[in-house]
């Protein structure tokens, strides 16, 4: 589980990073070394999204209050 979370992280830091390219320059660097909406390019973007709901299942304990 812990290499499962390790390639999430990178691959949802991939992704943030890729947009705010998109949101500060308009550059989607994903189409420009992939082409725009290749295979390669939606298999990296779907890749992405399943990165990002494997930390969203299983970092639960930051949902959790800790009292002080």
């Amino acid at each position: 589980m812990h290499i499962l979370k390790i390639i999430a992280y990178i691959l949802v830091i991939i992704g943030g990073i890729n947009w705010g390219l998109v949101g500060f320059f308009g550059y989607d660097l994903v189409a420009g070394l992939f082409g725009e909406m290749t295979l390669l390019a939606r298999i990296i973007y779907s890749l992405v999204g399943v990165g990002a709901i494997i930390l969203l299942l299983t970092n639960t304990e930051i949902f959790h209050r800790h009292d002080m």
